[in-house]
Protein backbone atom coordinates (compact mmCIF):
# COMPACT_ATOMS: atom_id res chain seq x y z
CA UNK A 1 0.00 0.00 0.00
CA UNK A 2 1.24 3.85 -0.41
CA UNK A 3 -1.15 6.55 0.18
CA UNK A 4 -3.90 4.04 0.32
CA UNK A 5 -3.26 2.35 -2.88
CA UNK A 6 -2.98 -1.21 -3.45
CA UNK A 7 0.70 -0.67 -5.85
CA UNK A 8 1.53 -4.58 -5.37
CA UNK A 9 0.03 -7.91 -4.51
CA UNK A 10 0.53 -11.68 -4.43
CA UNK A 11 -1.97 -13.95 -4.72
CA UNK A 12 -2.13 -17.06 -3.05
CA UNK A 13 -3.85 -20.39 -2.27
CA UNK A 14 -3.82 -21.82 1.16
CA UNK A 15 -4.46 -25.53 2.46
CA UNK A 16 -4.07 -27.96 5.04
CA UNK A 17 -2.94 -31.04 3.28
CA UNK A 18 -2.56 -34.50 4.97
CA UNK A 19 0.26 -36.18 3.16
CA UNK A 20 0.88 -40.09 4.32
CA UNK A 21 1.65 -39.44 8.46
CA UNK A 22 1.94 -35.64 7.77
CA UNK A 23 -0.31 -32.74 8.17
CA UNK A 24 0.87 -30.28 5.89
CA UNK A 25 -0.03 -26.39 5.28
CA UNK A 26 0.74 -25.49 1.39
CA UNK A 27 0.54 -21.69 0.24
CA UNK A 28 0.42 -22.24 -3.91
CA UNK A 29 2.51 -19.22 -4.99
CA UNK A 30 -0.21 -17.21 -7.84
CA UNK A 31 0.21 -14.05 -9.37
CA UNK A 32 2.58 -11.59 -8.80
CA UNK A 33 2.45 -7.95 -9.78
CA UNK A 34 3.78 -4.57 -8.58
CA UNK A 35 3.54 -1.49 -10.31
CA UNK A 36 6.55 -0.38 -12.24
CA UNK A 37 7.22 2.63 -10.41
CA UNK A 38 7.48 -0.01 -6.93
CA UNK A 39 9.38 -3.12 -8.51
CA UNK A 40 12.31 -2.27 -6.25
CA UNK A 41 9.93 -3.47 -3.47
CA UNK A 42 8.67 -6.47 -5.42
CA UNK A 43 10.98 -8.94 -4.03
CA UNK A 44 10.25 -7.74 -0.62
CA UNK A 45 6.95 -8.77 -0.94
CA UNK A 46 7.93 -11.96 -2.33
CA UNK A 47 10.06 -13.08 0.44
CA UNK A 48 7.45 -11.59 3.47
CA UNK A 49 5.29 -14.29 2.56
CA UNK A 50 7.60 -17.11 2.10
CA UNK A 51 9.08 -16.21 5.34
CA UNK A 52 5.87 -17.83 7.00
CA UNK A 53 6.86 -20.72 9.03
CA UNK A 54 5.83 -24.02 8.89
CA UNK A 55 4.61 -24.43 5.11
CA UNK A 56 5.56 -26.13 1.87
CA UNK A 57 5.08 -23.37 -0.94
CA UNK A 58 4.35 -24.50 -4.80
CA UNK A 59 4.66 -22.29 -7.90
CA UNK A 60 2.75 -24.03 -10.61
CA UNK A 61 2.94 -21.69 -13.43
CA UNK A 62 6.10 -19.28 -13.12
CA UNK A 63 6.17 -17.22 -16.10
CA UNK A 64 9.82 -17.59 -17.35
CA UNK A 65 11.91 -14.64 -15.53
CA UNK A 66 10.50 -16.05 -12.52
CA UNK A 67 11.64 -19.50 -12.62
CA UNK A 68 15.60 -18.46 -11.93
CA UNK A 69 14.46 -16.25 -9.01
CA UNK A 70 12.77 -19.40 -7.86
CA UNK A 71 15.53 -21.62 -7.80
CA UNK A 72 17.55 -18.86 -5.82
CA UNK A 73 15.33 -18.81 -3.56
CA UNK A 74 15.60 -22.43 -2.86
CA UNK A 75 12.87 -23.65 -5.04
CA UNK A 76 13.19 -27.41 -6.40
CA UNK A 77 11.28 -28.52 -9.93
CA UNK A 78 8.95 -30.88 -10.65
CA UNK A 79 9.55 -33.73 -12.91
CA UNK A 80 6.56 -32.01 -15.58
CA UNK A 81 7.98 -34.19 -18.68
CA UNK A 82 4.33 -34.99 -20.59
CA UNK A 83 3.23 -36.06 -23.48
CA UNK A 84 0.71 -34.83 -26.21
CA UNK A 85 -2.28 -37.50 -27.28
CA UNK A 86 -4.97 -36.89 -30.07
CA UNK A 87 -8.54 -37.81 -28.83
CA UNK A 88 -10.02 -40.07 -30.85
CA UNK A 89 -13.57 -41.35 -30.20
CA UNK A 90 -13.63 -44.27 -28.68
CA UNK A 91 -16.28 -46.80 -28.48
CA UNK A 92 -17.23 -48.41 -24.71
CA UNK A 93 -19.81 -50.99 -25.72
CA UNK A 94 -18.55 -54.08 -24.19
CA UNK A 95 -15.56 -52.91 -22.32
CA UNK A 96 -17.88 -52.24 -19.32
CA UNK A 97 -16.64 -49.14 -18.52
CA UNK A 98 -18.77 -46.12 -18.33
CA UNK A 99 -17.77 -42.58 -17.99
CA UNK A 100 -19.88 -40.22 -15.82
CA UNK A 101 -19.84 -36.56 -16.21
CA UNK A 102 -22.93 -35.85 -14.34
CA UNK A 103 -22.69 -33.98 -10.91
CA UNK A 104 -25.31 -36.02 -8.95
CA UNK A 105 -24.07 -39.35 -10.17
CA UNK A 106 -20.33 -38.12 -9.92
CA UNK A 107 -21.36 -37.32 -6.29
CA UNK A 108 -22.83 -40.81 -5.43
CA UNK A 109 -20.36 -42.75 -7.28
CA UNK A 110 -17.57 -41.42 -5.24
CA UNK A 111 -16.67 -42.05 -0.86
CA UNK A 112 -13.70 -41.30 1.31
CA UNK A 113 -10.89 -39.08 0.14
CA UNK A 114 -12.07 -38.72 -3.32
CA UNK A 115 -15.70 -37.84 -2.63
CA UNK A 116 -13.77 -34.90 -0.17
CA UNK A 117 -11.81 -33.49 -2.71
CA UNK A 118 -15.20 -34.24 -5.20
CA UNK A 119 -16.50 -31.89 -2.79
CA UNK A 120 -13.93 -29.62 -2.46
CA UNK A 121 -13.49 -28.88 -5.81
CA UNK A 122 -16.94 -29.08 -7.25
CA UNK A 123 -17.14 -25.47 -8.38
CA UNK A 124 -13.49 -24.79 -8.62
CA UNK A 125 -14.13 -22.47 -11.72
CA UNK A 126 -10.69 -24.28 -13.31
CA UNK A 127 -11.54 -28.03 -12.53
CA UNK A 128 -13.81 -30.19 -14.15
CA UNK A 129 -14.74 -33.47 -13.63
CA UNK A 130 -15.15 -37.21 -14.19
CA UNK A 131 -15.44 -40.56 -12.89
CA UNK A 132 -14.29 -43.71 -14.97
CA UNK A 133 -15.98 -47.23 -13.57
CA UNK A 134 -15.74 -50.76 -14.21
CA UNK A 135 -17.51 -52.94 -12.03
CA UNK A 136 -16.93 -51.93 -8.66
CA UNK A 137 -13.86 -50.00 -9.75
CA UNK A 138 -13.86 -46.09 -9.97
CA UNK A 139 -11.17 -43.45 -10.88
CA UNK A 140 -11.89 -39.77 -10.09
CA UNK A 141 -10.02 -37.36 -12.33
CA UNK A 142 -9.80 -34.18 -12.30
CA UNK A 143 -8.64 -31.81 -16.00
CA UNK A 144 -9.10 -28.22 -16.79
CA UNK A 145 -8.91 -26.67 -20.27
CA UNK A 146 -5.57 -25.02 -21.29
CA UNK A 147 -3.92 -23.44 -23.78
CA UNK A 148 -1.04 -23.88 -25.90
CA UNK A 149 0.25 -20.78 -28.77
CA UNK A 150 -3.06 -19.26 -27.34
CA UNK A 151 -5.52 -22.11 -29.08
CA UNK A 152 -7.61 -23.59 -26.30
CA UNK A 153 -7.26 -27.02 -27.59
CA UNK A 154 -6.60 -29.02 -24.37
CA UNK A 155 -7.05 -30.76 -21.65
CA UNK A 156 -4.32 -30.93 -18.94
CA UNK A 157 -5.37 -33.97 -16.34
CA UNK A 158 -4.36 -32.42 -12.96
CA UNK A 159 -5.19 -35.30 -10.49
CA UNK A 160 -6.04 -38.83 -11.29
CA UNK A 161 -7.29 -41.45 -8.34
CA UNK A 162 -6.81 -44.79 -9.71
CA UNK A 163 -3.89 -44.64 -12.32
CA UNK A 164 -4.02 -48.69 -12.91
CA UNK A 165 -8.38 -47.80 -14.12
CA UNK A 166 -7.22 -45.03 -15.89
CA UNK A 167 -4.50 -47.20 -17.97
CA UNK A 168 -7.43 -50.01 -18.62
CA UNK A 169 -10.16 -47.18 -20.00
CA UNK A 170 -7.47 -44.50 -21.05
CA UNK A 171 -8.56 -44.44 -24.85
CA UNK A 172 -11.80 -44.27 -24.02
CA UNK A 173 -11.52 -41.22 -21.49
CA UNK A 174 -9.37 -39.18 -24.03
CA UNK A 175 -12.61 -40.32 -26.33
CA UNK A 176 -14.82 -38.92 -24.10
CA UNK A 177 -13.53 -35.43 -23.59
CA UNK A 178 -13.45 -34.96 -26.90
CA UNK A 179 -16.79 -36.29 -27.49
CA UNK A 180 -18.16 -34.55 -24.86
CA UNK A 181 -16.36 -31.41 -24.00
CA UNK A 182 -15.36 -31.06 -27.42
CA UNK A 183 -11.16 -30.92 -26.62
CA UNK A 184 -9.45 -32.64 -28.90
CA UNK A 185 -6.07 -33.05 -27.40
CA UNK A 186 -4.69 -34.18 -24.13
CA UNK A 187 -1.72 -33.01 -22.23
CA UNK A 188 -0.63 -35.85 -19.82
CA UNK A 189 2.48 -35.26 -17.31
CA UNK A 190 4.24 -38.85 -16.43
CA UNK A 191 4.34 -38.10 -12.36
CA UNK A 192 0.90 -38.94 -12.71
CA UNK A 193 1.49 -42.62 -12.90
CA UNK A 194 -0.15 -43.24 -16.45
CA UNK A 195 1.86 -44.17 -19.20
CA UNK A 196 1.40 -42.44 -22.46
CA UNK A 197 -0.19 -44.05 -25.30
CA UNK A 198 2.20 -45.67 -28.56
CA UNK A 199 0.90 -43.07 -30.58
CA UNK A 200 0.91 -39.94 -28.45
CA UNK A 201 3.92 -37.34 -28.93
CA UNK A 202 6.84 -36.81 -26.20
CA UNK A 203 7.27 -32.90 -25.77
CA UNK A 204 10.16 -31.69 -25.75
CA UNK A 205 9.57 -28.99 -23.03
CA UNK A 206 6.43 -28.72 -20.51
CA UNK A 207 5.93 -25.73 -18.69
CA UNK A 208 7.81 -25.31 -15.38
CA UNK A 209 6.29 -26.15 -11.60
CA UNK A 210 7.99 -25.94 -8.84
CA UNK A 211 7.67 -26.53 -4.74
CA UNK A 212 10.08 -25.75 -1.36
CA UNK A 213 9.51 -27.62 1.42
CA UNK A 214 11.01 -28.84 4.49
CA UNK A 215 9.09 -31.99 4.46
CA UNK A 216 7.69 -32.84 1.63
CA UNK A 217 9.21 -34.38 -1.48
CA UNK A 218 7.98 -33.73 -4.91
CA UNK A 219 6.26 -36.87 -5.46
CA UNK A 220 3.89 -35.69 -2.63
CA UNK A 221 3.11 -32.68 -3.95
CA UNK A 222 0.40 -32.56 -6.28
CA UNK A 223 -1.81 -29.91 -7.91
CA UNK A 224 -4.74 -29.74 -5.93
CA UNK A 225 -6.00 -27.19 -4.11
CA UNK A 226 -4.39 -24.45 -6.09
CA UNK A 227 -4.65 -21.97 -8.94
CA UNK A 228 -4.34 -24.75 -11.30
CA UNK A 229 -8.16 -25.97 -10.23
CA UNK A 230 -9.32 -22.27 -9.25
CA UNK A 231 -7.90 -19.81 -12.32
CA UNK A 232 -8.78 -20.71 -15.83
CA UNK A 233 -6.78 -19.07 -18.59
Amino acid sequence: MCDGRVVGAQVAFYSERHVADLTENVCNLSAWCVQESYRSHGLRLLRAILGQKGYTFTDLSPSGNVVPLNRRLNFSDLDTAAALIVNWPMPRVGTGIRIISDRRAIEASLDGRDLEIYRDHANAPAAHHIVVTCGRQRCYVIFRRDRRKRLPLFASILYVGDPGLFQKAAHQVYGYLLTHFGIPMTLLENRLGVARPSLSIALRSSRPKMFRSSRLVADQVDYLYSELTCVPW
